[in-house]
Order: structure tokens, then C-alpha cells, then sequence
């Protein structure tokens, strides 16, 4: 195979560079941290939840009753489960995967959605996300 480069020149400072610049990129993203919500199995929380998550789904294109069929069953799966302070992801009937987290922001918990997937195509935003919402009477811990 015939090398498009010019003899001698050499393809690594190129990669040098894009690592350098992909380091300092995840560096400097790793600002959100991941919590947990510590009072999902209360009323005023679990209601809270499953709304906001229920609002994000509807704004991503699901059909409202799945998206609330889908908020139901996350809280209750989360309820159930301690899965600690993590991602977590949800799939839909449409056959879109949703990535979400949970971030804690002062005194606020916030339901974060940044990556989501169907088919082959991929999608996510560690930066400013896709989308978010602040979950009133939940409670977090990192």
C-alpha cells in the first residue's frame, strides 16, 4: 500500500496533538459529579421524579404514555435497587436508549440526560448535556 505522505513525514505529532487536546477536554469535563437520591421511596419525591423524567422522554419524542409507563417503572426499578451513585439508562419501545445521571448542584438534586441511542446512531453531550431537570423535595448524596 502507498504511503500519502510526503518521505520522512510522519502521522504521530498529528496524533500527539489530538490526545493532548482529547485530555485536556475530559479533564476539564469532569465537572458533574454522580450522586444518588437518597429519599426516592418518599411520595414527594418519587412523584417528582418520575414527572421530570417523564417530561425529559416526552421532549425527546416518546409518546406521553410511555414516557410515564417508562418513569414508573425507572423509580420503582430505582426504589428497589441501590445501584449507588451511577449512570443509569432506560430503553424505550420506540428503540431509543436513554442515558441519565444524577447530579448534585448546592442543594438541588438534577435529573441529567446525556447520552441517547437508537439503531447505530449515537448521540451524547458530557458537556452542556441534552437535557436536564431539577427534582424538587429529592435529596442526594455524592
Amino acid at each position: 500500500m502507498a504511503s500519502l505522505l510526503p518521505m520522512g513525514q510522519s502521522v504521530y505529532p498529528v496524533h500527539r496533538s489530538r490526545a493532548l487536546f482529547l485530555a485536556i477536554v475530559l479533564t476539564t469535563a469532569g465537572c458533574a459529579t454522580v450522586a444518588k437520591v437518597t429519599n426516592l421511596s418518599e411520595e414527594s419525591c418519587r412523584t417528582s421524579f418520575t414527572r421530570q423524567l417523564s417530561t425529559i422522554l416526552t421532549h425527546e419524542g416518546e409518546k406521553p404514555e410511555a414516557a410515564d409507563a417508562l418513569a414508573g417503572k425507572t423509580v420503582s426499578t430505582l426504589t428497589t435497587h441501590d445501584l449507588g451513585p451511577r449512570p443509569f439508562a432506560i430503553a424505550a419501545p420506540s428503540g431509543t436508549d436513554y442515558r441519565f445521571f444524577i447530579d448534585r448542584k448546592g442543594a438541588d438534586c438534577v435529573l441529567t440526560l446525556f447520552g441517547r441511542q437508537k439503531g447505530f446512531v449515537s448521540y451524547a453531550n458530557n458537556l452542556t448535556y441534552i437535557a436536564t431537570e431539577v427534582l424538587p423535595d429529592c435529596t442526594c448524596a455524592d
